[in-house]
């Protein structure tokens, strides 16, 4: 199978609409400018990194890393909050290429651990998690806010 290289980069608001067809790959369809809105938060947060990845000059996938500070631990930890890569180029190592370049950044940053969240029908990015050195950790809890 071919493994093509990809130049990973900071996401730019010319980079939504490419974005919004992959949160559509990933059940989560989005209006564009809402979208936008939450882009330019991410992008002037400097707690917050998107990355995307181009290949052939086109976006075909995209990271969001938090860094969150530890009170009570000597290290940080960066927390993945969506990762896709294009249905048409998954399995040629481009989600690979990355989840090494966030990781890196993530030591970089001081993180010592990494962590995200991946809904429990996602089997295939828990495989490739699992075989990228990440471990499920069985506890998460959830609480829906009431919206005003």
């Amino acid at each position: 199978m071919n493994n093509p290289s990809v130049q990973i980069r900071l996401a730019e608001m010319q980079d939504a609409e490419m974005i919004a067809i992959l949160l559509g790959q990933m059940g989560y369809p989005q209006q564009l400018s809402q979208l936008q809105k939450r882009l330019q938060q991410l992008i002037a947060h400097p707690q917050e990194m998107l990355l995307v990845g181009v290949h052939d000059n086109r976006v075909c996938g995209f990271l969001s890393l938090h860094y969150i500070p530890q009170l009570a631990l000597a290290g940080d930890f960066a927390r993945i909050s969506y990762f896709c890569v294009d249905e048409a180029l998954r399995h040629q190592k481009i989600g690979q290429q990355m989840l090494h370049y966030a990781e890196q950044h993530a030591i970089q940053h001081g993180c010592d651990r990494m962590e995200l969240h991946s809904s429990a029908h996602r089997t295939g990015a828990h495989r490739f998690y699992q075989k990228h050195g990440y471990a499920e950790s069985p506890k998460y809890f959830i609480k829906m806010l009431p919206q005003p």
